[in-house]
C-alpha cells in the first residue's frame, strides 16, 4: 500500500488501523540532541484523543506515548524515531452487521475496488484513527519549531453553520468545539449536540496561523509551500478543500484591492496569506480548511453491499457527530511536519 509517507528531509510514515492493536509513525531526519520526552508528545495526544466531551466520540483512548527507537538518554540520536499507541478501546461488534455494506461517505467502495479486500472496522486504515501518528510526528516537529520561534495555532471557525465574530485565541482549548469565540463556541455545541441526538452530523471550517515563518521558505515550481501545506492538510481524512489567505474571495477582487502593498516596515496587507511564488513572504501563513460532516451517521441511506444489490443502511456506533474539534490538533500537526520540512531543506542548501 503506497502513500503513506510524506516529506523530504522530516520525512514520515504512519501505521496500523482503527481496530488493530497499535497505530503510530516512524519519522526519518529528526537532527539528533534534540530534547524529547514521551510527555512532550502526550501533550498533543491527548488534545486528539476521543472521549473528551459531547460533541467527540465517545471511544476511550489513553492514546498513551510509547517511544520505542531513536532517543537516548532523553535526546534524540538523529536515527528513526517510532512512536507506537496502543489501541485499547476498538470494539468492533456495530461493524459486523454491515461488513458487506458500502457506507455513504466513507471510502469502504473505493478500498473495495482498488485492493479487492478492506478492513471494515471502523474503516481500517482510511479511520481517523490513523491521525495519532500524524500528531506524534507533529508534536515532535513543534519541538524542533520552539528553536526558530515558529508557532502554529488552528481554531475552529465554523461549525455547523455558525461562524465565529471574533478571534481570541486565548481561549481556544476552554470550549469543547475549539473555537476562538466564546458565544460561537457554546451556540456551535448546542447546534452539533442537537443533531447528535437525531442521528445526524455536522461540517465545519478550521483556520490555521503559522507565525514566526521566515521570508525564503518553498522550493518552486513544484514543491512550493502552499503546495506542500495543501497536500498535507488534504490528505487528512474529512478535509474537502483548502484556502490561502483570502482564498476564493480574491476572485470577486480586483488587483488593486488584492495586492499586499508594501512600506519599509513590511508587507501593509496579507491577503496572500504569507506566501508569494510558493515562498513564505515572512508574514503568517494563514490558511483554511473545509471539514466534511462526519459520515457515520444513523439516519438510513440508500446504499449497495458487495454484491451490488441495493439495500438500506444505519450506521451505528461510536462516532464524532462533528470532526472539526479533533481535526484541530491534526491541521496544526500536518502543518509543523510540513513547516519543518522546509526549515531542514532550506538550511541545507545556504549552508551548503
Amino acid at each position: 500500500m503506497a502513500g503513506n509517507s510524506i516529506g523530504v528531509s522530516y520525512r514520515i510514515t504512519t501505521f496500523g488501523e482503527s481496530h488493530g492493536l497499535s497505530v503510530g509513525v516512524i519519522i526519518d531526519g529528526v537532527p539528533p540532541g534534540i530534547e524529547l520526552q514521551e510527555q512532550d508528545i502526550q501533550v498533543e495526544m491527548n488534545r486528539r484523543k476521543p472521549g473528551q466531551s459531547a460533541v467527540t466520540t465517545p471511544r476511550k483512548e489513553g492514546d498513551k506515548v510509547s517511544i520505542v527507537s531513536g532517543l537516548f538518554e532523553g535526546k534524540t540520536t538523529g536515527t528513526p524515531l517510532t512512536i507506537i499507541l496502543h489501541n485499547k478501546d476498538a470494539d468492533s461488534g456495530a461493524y459486523s452487521n454491515i461488513k458487506d455494506f458500502f457506507r455513504p461517505g466513507h471510502a469502504d467502495y473505493t478500498y473495495h475496488h482498488k485492493y479487492g479486500i478492506r478492513d471494515y472496522r471502523g474503516s481500517g486504515r482510511a479511520s481517523g484513527r490513523e491521525t495519532a501518528g500524524r500528531v506524534a510526528a507533529g508534536a515532535v516537529a513543534k519541538k524542533i519549531l520552539e528553536a526558530y520561534g515558529i508557532k502554529i495555532t488552528a481554531f475552529t471557525l465554523e461549525a455547523a453553520g455558525i461562524r465565529c465574530e471574533s478571534i481570541d485565541l486565548s481561549i481556544i482549548e476552554d470550549n469543547p468545539m475549539r473555537a476562538a469565540d466564546a458565544a460561537a463556541a457554546w451556540k456551535m455545541t448546542e447546534k452539533v449536540t442537537e443533531l447528535a441526538d437525531i442521528g445526524d452530523s455536522a461540517g465545519g471550517i478550521v483556520q490555521c496561523i503559522i507565525s514566526g515563518v521566515p521570508a525564503g521558505l518553498g522550493e518552486p515550481v513544484f514543491d512550493k509551500i502552499d503546495a506542500d501545506l495543501a497536500k498535507a492538510i488534504i490528505s487528512i481524512g474529512g478535509v474537502k478543500g483548502i484556502e490561502f489567505g483570502t482564498g476564493f474571495g480574491a476572485a470577486a477582487m480586483r488587483g488593486s484591492e488584492h495586492n499586499d502593498q508594501m512600506d519599509k516596515k513590511g508587507f501593509k496587507t496579507n491577503n496572500a496569506g504569507g506566501i508569494l511564488g510558493g515562498i513564505s513572504t515572512g508574514a503568517d501563513i494563514v490558511f483554511r480548511a473545509a471539514v466534511k460532516p462526519t459520515s457515520s451517521i444513523e439516519h438510513t441511506q440508500q446504499t449497495i453491499d458487495i454484491d451490488g444489490n441495493e439495500t438500506e443502511i444505519s450506521t451505528t456506533g461510536r462516532h464524532d457527530p462533528c470532526l472539526t474539534p479533533r481535526i484541530v490538533p491534526v491541521i496544526e500537526s500536518m502543518a509543523a511536519i510540513v513547516i519543518v520540512d522546509h526549515v531542514q531543506r532550506h538550511r541545507s542548501q545556504v549552508s551548503g
